[in-house]
């Protein structure tokens, strides 16, 4: 549906330790966040991102046009004064692409969000609890799972566009769908992280001192499942703006409202691929790649940041501080060889 299945990347983490940064010996303790390992991939994908956002939020301010403004006639080409040229109704596409952009943004914060809280909820709550409460939470994520969410995103999204409810026709009520369709690999994979700190000693501690379970699930198990979140979080944001523009491709977005999907269901719709009107569908395409690219970017190296094993020249590092190690042996030898006496 979305070209981005958290599951594929979230389960692989299923059953692993979550990531601690180890604790300074001696001195002074470093910030925690000192030890992470902000590599080139993230500041990349920071760029990626922080681009996109730049020209959705503020570039409308600078740009002279309105996205709703009839400023030529049909498929006019690039000019000076039309970067990108105008679509199929007379709109410049500049303005459009950036109306656009802003709202299929919005639209997936709020639906990564809230398919985040869901799936963080059931998820640390079953792998907390365990026993009968994490079989009927589990077994409510696998029915689920095994409903294909596109037929369930189609059927919902047609009844909204037939209620009499604004706000459930618009891109809030989009946004609520897509969020209460994609939390299972969320769900899952907390599940499986928050099984395994369950049985650490300070959670026993924590019990021992009386601390109540909510206290618990926020103060000593969530702040070590945070990295999982993130990620998470990350992954959704992205599948939900892919799952927006699907439906918008499909005629099924909202109305009256821009986006990338809807400006590429426009662009479909009035032939602009058979004309060669390139500028009315290249561009939000090239726009929609670089949010997935950026996201999933973001993803693989915070996927880095957290987990110590999975940084860039660790193996490096680990062969040079053995080499360090053999050649001081050596030298260690030759000199227990010198000092030796004769018999």
């Amino acid at each position: 549906m979305s070209g981005i299945n958290p599951g594929n990347v979230l389960t692989e983490a299923e059953g692993a330790e979550p990531a601690v940064p180890p604790p300074v010996s001696g001195g002074k303790a470093k910030p925690s966040w000192r030890s992470l390992n902000f590599g080139a991939r993230f500041w990349i994908a920071i760029g990626i991102i922080a681009a996109i956002s730049a020209l959705a939020f503020f570039g409308s301010a600078l740009y002279p046009y309105s996205p709703d403004e009839k400023v030529g006639g049909l498929y006019d080409s690039p000019s000076a004064e039309h970067i990108l040229g105008t679509d199929n109704f007379g709109h410049d596409v500049l303005a459009v692409l950036m109306a656009a952009t802003r709202n299929s943004l919005l639209l997936g914060l709020q639906a990564g969000i809230l398919a985040t809280l869901i799936g963080v909820l059931i998820g640390i709550l079953a792998g907390y609890t365990g026993g009968w409460l994490e079989e009927l939470l589990m077994g409510f994520t696998n029915i689920v799972l095994a409903i294909p969410a596109i037929i369930i995103l189609i059927l919902i999204s047609i009844s909204l566009q037939s209620t009499n409810i604004e706000f459930l026709k618009g891109f809030t009520g989009l946004a609520l769908v897509i969020g209460i369709t994609a939390w299972p690999w969320t769900a899952r994979a907390v599940r499986a992280q928050a099984s395994s700190v369950a049985t650490r000693e300070h959670i026993d501690v924590a019990k021992l001192s009386g601390a109540r379970t909510p206290s618990i699930l926020l103060t000593d198990v969530l702040p070590y499942l945070a990295s999982y979140v993130v990620m998470a979080f990350v992954l959704q944001v992205a599948s939900a703006i892919l799952a927006e523009s699907t439906l918008s491709l499909l005629g099924l977005g909202p109305s009256g409202t821009q986006s990338l999907g809807i400006q590429l269901h426009w662009a479909l719709a009035f032939q602009a691929v058979a004309s060669g009107s390139w500028w009315a569908f290249l561009p939000p395409t090239i726009v929609l790649t670089l949010i997935s690219f950026g996201f999933l970017f973001l993803q693989s190296s915070l996927d880095e940041v957290f987990n110590p094993r999975l940084r860039r020249g660790k193996k490096k590092n680990l062969a040079k501080a053995a080499a360090r190690r053999a050649e001081a042996a050596k030298k260690l030898a030759e000199q227990a060889t010198t000092t030796e006496v004769p018999a």
